[in-house]
């Protein structure tokens, strides 16, 4: 019987040997080091017609926990001496040590960190890496870079509203923010508006600033005229309508609608073109009519956004269709091709919209 205690606590002793070698087995991560990160420039002047080139290389030193772990890495950009807010982000793929970006990649980039015009600009850039809830910041590098700015394709004629039955009243100098295009069509030269018009008159010009060209009543109701001396489109009483007009047949109807009964604390564009699935770009609400929306002169980048309303996903607007259309409630995204200024128009009460490029 001795013996067998004796072999009991011989294997009882083992056992305990054993765990006590694999707790100090166990893996412990450590609380990390910080990353060290660089760039194979310091300067650059980005040209359009080397879009799809190599810009920069940025290659880093990772955290170091003690142990071999997989790193969740991000690559963030950020205007000199901003701190990094606002601030863009890239994700790396896991196990990188390295980034290739190329001249549109950063150049879209910089713009979208508010630049807007081409002069050499100061960005900065760092790593953030992070795992297990522990977060380390690299070393900031700095990088001088003069952007591109190339236009988007924009085939299309926009006209706008003049006249004291409207939010522009008679104000037509390029600056006056109030004065509010018509909705273009896929029908060539159709346009409507649909809104509310105050009692008095009012005319449609190409460009806010000029009067020429324009369009009046001509010589009756439901007939445009292109001459300086057309008359006003008079409007008998205040009120929710919609306007169609015809520049190629030189005809408009204006009729009465009825009048929306759901109204919104705030409208917003948000999406990748205006900065992000989880960031509100908000719109304007006009002090003329309730159910309008604008920004003015806003860097948009290339990608997508919808409209939504009071910052929820409850209500959202959007179609696949660029610069200019009619978005539903629940519809697909709206695409943007290329990262420029733009003046956003929104109608929460039909859900047409314009994004018009700021030349």
């Amino acid at each position: 019987m001795k013996h067998l205690y004796k072999i009991f606590a011989i294997a009882f002793i083992g056992f305990l040997l054993i765990s006590c070698d694999k707790d100090e087995d166990q893996a412990v991560l450590g609380e990390g080091t910080d990353p060290k990160i660089s760039a194979n420039k310091t300067s650059l002047v980005l040209l359009s017609s080397e879009a799809a080139n190599e810009a920069v290389t940025f290659d880093w030193i990772n955290s170091d926990y003690g142990v071999n772990v997989q790193l969740s890495n991000q690559v963030e950009f950020a205007l000199k001496g901003t701190n990094f807010t606002p601030l863009k982000v890239v994700e790396m793929l896991g196990g990188a040590k390295s980034y290739k970006i190329t001249v549109n990649d950063l150049n879209n980039i910089v713009l979208s960190l508010g630049v807007s015009t081409v002069s050499e600009t100061d960005i900065e850039i760092r790593l953030k890496t992070s795992i297990a809830g522990k977060t380390h910041y690299s070393n900031v590098i700095p990088l001088k870079i003069t952007p591109f700015i190339n236009g988007p394709v924009y085939t299309y004629t926009d006209l706008y509203l003049i006249g004291d039955a409207t939010a522009g009243v008679w104000d037509n100098v390029a600056s006056n923010a109030k004065i509010y295009p018509l909705l273009k069509s896929i029908t060539a030269n159709v346009y409507t508006y649909t809104g509310y018009f105050a009692q008095g008159g009012f005319k449609i010009i190409k460009t806010p600033g000029a009067w020429d060209p324009q369009y009046g009543m001509g010589a009756s109701a439901g007939v445009l005229s292109t001459s300086g001396g057309s008359g006003n489109i008079t409007v008998p009483t205040s009120g929710y309508y919609k306007l169609t007009i015809n520049t190629s047949a030189l005809t408009y109807t204006f009729v009465s609608v009825t009048p929306p009964t759901t109204t919104y604390t705030a409208i917003s564009l948000i999406g990748p073109s205006a900065g992000g699935w989880s960031t509100d770009l908000d719109l304007e609400k006009s002090t003329f009519d309730s159910h309008v929306w604008t920004k003015r002169n806003v860097m948009l980048s290339s990608g997508e956004f919808k409209f939504r309303a009071n910052h929820d996903w409850a209500t959202s607007w959007g179609v696949a269709q660029e610069f200019f259309g009619t978005a539903t409630i629940g519809g697909g995204n709206i695409p943007l091709t290329t990262t420029f200024n733009y003046d956003i128009f929104f109608n929460d009460m039909t859900g047409e919209f314009s994004v018009i490029p700021v030349y």
